[in-house]
C-alpha cells in the first residue's frame, strides 16, 4: 500500500459499513483486526475484520434496530444496538456497547455477555473505556431532552461534494435540545463502571447539561472530558474536564475567544499531555486548538480564509503533533461553496509554539456528507503508519485506508 492509493476494506449497497465514532480507536493495537457498524436489513451489528486476510465475523446478533439516542434522534426508545454507544479497548481486545437498556461487553469472537443495565428514564450517547482497560463512561440525560411534543419527520436538504449534488438527510430534532435542559433543569450525568464487575464506580450529576462526548484522558483514567452539546454559548460551555473533584471548564473568554465561537469536537493527545479541538470564530475564521488539563493556556491557530468546509481533526496516535482532517484544507485556485463538503483526507503536523500547520493531503474520501453514518470521521491506525475513514466510493458506504508518509521534517 503506498501513500495516496485508497484501499476499500468493507461495505457494500447490501450491507453497508462505517468506523466507530472517532473518539474510540476502531484498531486493535496490534493492527491485525477492524471493527465496524455493518447494517443488514435495518440492523446494525458489530463486526471484525482481519485486514490481512479479508477474514469477516460478526460480533454480536441484534435484531431490533437502532437505538433512540445523540445523534440517532428517530431511534427505537430503550430497544436496539446504540450505534454511539460503542467503545474499543484496542490493546485487550474488548468492545463495549449498549443494547436497549443494557451496558454489554464482547470479545473479538463475539463471546457477549450483559455487566449492567441503565435506567429506562434515560437516554446515551458516545461512551469511552479507559486506557487500562479497567473504566467505562457511559454520558446519559434525562430522556425528557430527547422527546418530541409534536415529533416530526427527518429534515432534507442538499449540499454539493465535487460537483455532485446529494440529498442530506438531518436526524435533528425540531427543538433546542440544550435550551430545553436548560429551562426545565434536566440532568446528565457521568455513569463510570467497572469494566469486568460492571459495578458502579461513579454516578456525577451535571445540572443543567447535555453530554454527549466523554473521553478519559490516557495518562490518568480519573479525569474525564466531556462536553456541554449544542450550547447557545459554545465558544465558552462546550469544553469541560472533570477530574473527580471538580468540574473545569476548558475555553473561557479573552483575547480573540468569545462566547458567540463555535468549538468542537474535543479530543485528548495521544500522551494525554494536551486537548485538542477546533472551531470557528465570530467573524467565521476557522482555527485548530489546543489546551492543557489545567486549563487557561489555550492556543490557537486561525486557518487560510478559504478553509471553510466543514470537517473533523482526529489527533495521532505515536506523533502529539500530528492530526488528520477530513475537511477545511482545499486546493489553491479551485472554487468552494464554504459550506458542506470538505474532500479530502489530510495529515497536518503543527507547530504549537509557532503556530505554523504543514498540509499533507493524502486522497479524497468520497464521502457525500448526506447523514451522520457517511461522515468520514478519520483515525490514525496504530503507530500513525494508516489512516481509516467511512466513505461513500461507489454510491454505498463502506470503510476505507490510506497509508501516511514520514514526516518530513518541519512545518512550514
Amino acid at each position: 500500500m503506498t501513500s495516496g492509493a485508497l484501499q476499500q476494506l468493507v461495505g457494500d449497497a447490501a450491507s453497508p459499513a462505517q468506523l466507530l465514532y472517532f473518539t474510540t480507536p476502531s484498531v486493535t493495537a496490534d493492527g491485525r483486526t477492524l471493527v465496524v457498524v455493518r447494517e443488514d436489513g435495518g440492523n446494525p451489528n458489530l463486526w471484525a475484520l482481519e485486514p490481512g486476510t479479508g477474514a469477516l465475523r460478526r460480533l454480536t446478533d441484534n435484531r431490533d434496530g437502532t437505538l433512540k439516542s445523540y445523534v440517532y434522534f428517530r431511534g427505537n426508545p430503550n430497544r436496539g444496538l446504540g450505534k454511539a454507544s460503542i467503545s474499543l479497548d484496542p490493546v485487550r481486545g474488548c468492545l463495549y456497547y449498549v443494547q436497549g437498556q443494557e451496558i454489554c461487553r464482547t470479545d473479538l469472537a463475539g463471546g457477549s455477555r450483559v455487566i449492567a443495565r441503565l435506567p429506562a428514564d434515560q437516554v446515551t450517547a458516545f461512551t469511552h473505556v479507559s486506557a487500562d482497560g479497567r473504566r467505562l463512561c457511559v454520558p446519559t440525560t434525562d430522556a425528557r431532552a430527547l422527546e418530541e411534543d409534536a415529533p416530526s419527520g427527518p429534515t432534507r436538504g442538499e449540499n454539493t461534494v465535487a460537483g455532485r449534488r446529494n440529498e442530506i438527510i438531518t436526524d435533528k430534532p425540531a427543538y433546542d435540545i440544550d435550551e430545553r435542559v436548560r429551562r426545565e433543569g434536566l440532568s446528565s450525568w457521568l455513569r463510570v463502571f467497572d469494566t469486568v464487575t460492571g459495578e458502579p464506580l461513579a454516578c456525577e450529576r451535571v445540572p443543567r447539561a447535555w453530554i454527549t462526548h466523554v473521553q478519559f484522558s490516557p495518562a490518568n483514567p480519573a479525569w474525564i472530558l466531556y462536553n456541554h452539546e449544542w450550547p447557545s454559548d459554545c465558544g465558552i460551555r462546550r469544553l469541560w474536564l472533570w477530574d473527580g473533584a471538580e468540574h473545569r471548564r476548558l475555553r473561557p473568554e479573552g483575547g480573540r475567544r468569545s462566547r458567540s465561537d463555535w468549538a468542537c469536537h474535543e479530543m485528548w493527545q495521544a500522551d494525554g499531555a494536551a486537548i485538542i479541538y477546533h472551531g470557528k470564530y465570530a467573524d467565521g475564521t476557522a482555527f485548530v486548538g489546543r489546551v492543557s488539563p489545567a486549563g487557561g493556556d489555550n492556543v490557537e491557530i486561525a486557518l487560510p480564509p478559504a478553509y471553510q468546509r466543514y470537517g473533523h481533526f482526529t489527533a495521532g496516535t505515536k506523533h502529539a503533533d500530528w492530526l488528520v482532517s477530513d475537511g477545511y484544507w482545499h486546493p489553491a485556485g479551485e472554487p468552494g461553496d464554504g459550506k458542506w463538503g470538505g474532500e479530502w483526507i489530510t495529515r497536518l503536523a503543527v507547530d504549537w509554539p509557532r503556530g505554523r500547520i504543514e498540509w499533507t493531503p493524502l486522497c479524497r474520501h468520497h464521502s457525500l456528507w448526506d447523514c451522520q453514518d457517511s461522515h468520514p470521521h478519520p483515525v490514525f491506525g496504530p503507530g500513525d503508519e494508516a489512516i481509516y475513514f467511512t466513505s461513500n466510493l461507489g454510491g454505498s458506504r463502506s470503510v476505507c485506508r490510506v497509508a501516511v508518509p514520514p514526516a518530513s521534517g518541519g512545518c512550514r
